[in-house]
């Protein structure tokens, strides 16, 4: 368990189960026409998914300016994600 850790594939599996959430709620917003549009879906998967990239570089090692670099664009992407939302 500790190299599954280690070796960064548990940010491997967020990545995925996040892509395939998108994935599903896109599909059933195609067919029932319910839910949210992909660009809501996108605004809201982006941060989630350079968390994870944030992650997996930190459990591998990578260079403190990498996570860093992630940490910076889930935020970035956080704040669009909100002024999307924010009332005008």
């Amino acid at each position: 368990m500790a190299e599954f850790f280690a070796s960064g594939r548990v940010a491997d599996l967020v990545l995925l189960c996040l892509a395939a959430e998108t994935l599903a709620l896109w599909l059933y917003r195609r067919r029932t026409g319910r839910g949210p549009a992909l660009p809501d879906l996108l605004a809201l998967a982006l941060p989630g998914a350079f968390l994870a990239l944030a992650l997996r570089a930190a459990l591998t090692e990578s260079g403190s300016h990498w996570v860093a670099l992630a940490l910076v664009a889930a935020f970035v992407a956080h704040l669009a994600d909100l002024f999307r939302r924010w009332p005008r």
